[in-house]
């Protein structure tokens, strides 16, 4: 298979829209950008196109896909039994980075929601993904572009690195706006529930809905019941460990493991721009500012994928404690750490 890559302006062309939308009616991928990282889609009521997606990315059939709609309108077509609070979720944050969890209706095939009665539903903002879903004009599930259990692809060539040649088409769209996966939410009950942090926070949730219980740490004994719940997600090859502590704490920690290593580039550190000279003598990268969260949202898988790049053997990165995005940050880095914390 040859992957035939197109641009954004590709898309206006008339037999660019008819390979993308015969491209998926036919149950093969694309892979295209959306605000939060680039997705793998196929059509979410076709089995064929569904188990590509898994097979692709090696990813285990019980964890849950998103679906993908370009009218806010079409999750009445998908989903049923709503809680009177869902609409005004949807007018508050749709398009964007939140998926709501409702239970299915009966087309919906089980395939894409890991044998469950519920589906995850979002409207993305980006202009591509919706272009992509305005074009085939069907539902679309886009799970992350990466090969299961390593880290989100946020720029192009993360996608040409995991699937050039393996999938029918791409799109460039540059930097992912974002960096991390939408907010999930599960609101099939009164009260929501966060299933999944992002950048639509608890905080922005409980402007529309009077309550909603955050999210906690899942196991492999959890059934899923959306992405990134279950499996161990966004991990580097070398072993990544998050550092906690007084910065100053922190700082000591790793200086003296960088310094008692034998090999400088066996050691990776992964921090903000304000402490990047802290740390000679590693390879160190800088995700941005402190200030500037939404810039350490966008960087920090690039920042694994680079890890990865150097073949780092060890990686350290220092915990998130303050924040809008701190609870959406450290839940990426936890699961990409497999839990490992060094508490100081």
């Amino acid at each position: 298979m040859k992957t035939r890559i197109y641009k954004s302006e590709d898309l206006n062309k008339k037999e660019v829209q008819e390979d993308i939308k015969n491209t998926l009616l036919s149950g093969r991928n694309v892979i295209f950008p959306t605000e939060t990282v680039y997705g793998i889609g196929a059509y979410a009521l076709s089995e064929k196109g569904i188990k590509g997606i898994y097979e692709v990315k090696g990813r285990p059939s019980d964890n849950p896909l998103i679906m993908h709609i370009s009218n806010n309108t079409d999750i009445y077509k998908y989903t049923c039994d709503h809680q009177a609070y869902v609409e005004d979720l949807i007018q508050a944050f749709w398009p964007g980075p939140l998926t709501l969890v409702l239970k299915k209706k009966a087309q919906v095939p089980y395939i894409i929601t890991g044998g469950l009665e519920t589906v995850g539903v979002r409207m993305p903002s980006h202009p591509i993904a919706l272009k992509v879903l305005d074009i085939s004009d069907i539902p679309i599930c886009a799970p992350s572009a990466n090969i299961s259990g390593k880290p989100s692809s946020t720029l192009f060539e993360h996608v040409l690195e995991d699937f050039k040649d393996r999938v029918d088409i791409m799109i460039d769209g540059g930097k992912s706006q974002v960096g991390i996966e939408s907010t999930v939410l599960d609101v099939t009950a009164k009260i929501p529930v966060i299933l999944r942090p992002g950048v639509i926070t608890k905080e922005m949730l409980e402007t529309v809905v009077p309550q909603v219980i955050g999210g906690k740490i899942h196991t492999s004994d959890d059934i899923p019941k959306a992405p990134g719940m279950k499996y161990r997600h966004y991990a580097p090859k070398g072993d990544l460990m998050v550092v906690d502590g007084n910065i100053d704490q922190v700082i000591s920690y790793i200086t003296k493991q960088i310094n008692t290593t034998d090999s400088k580039n066996q050691i990776g550190v992964i921090c903000t721009t304000d402490l990047k000279e802290a740390f000679t003598g590693a390879f160190v990268y800088s995700i941005g500012e402190p200030n500037q969260e939404e810039e350490i949202a966008s960087n920090l898988f690039a920042a694994l994928r680079a890890m990865d790049k150097a073949n780092i053997e060890t990686i350290y990165a220092i915990a998130f404690h303050e924040g809008k995005y701190k609870d959406a940050l450290m839940n990426r880095l936890m699961k990409a750490a497999n839990q490992q914390i060094i508490k100081l």
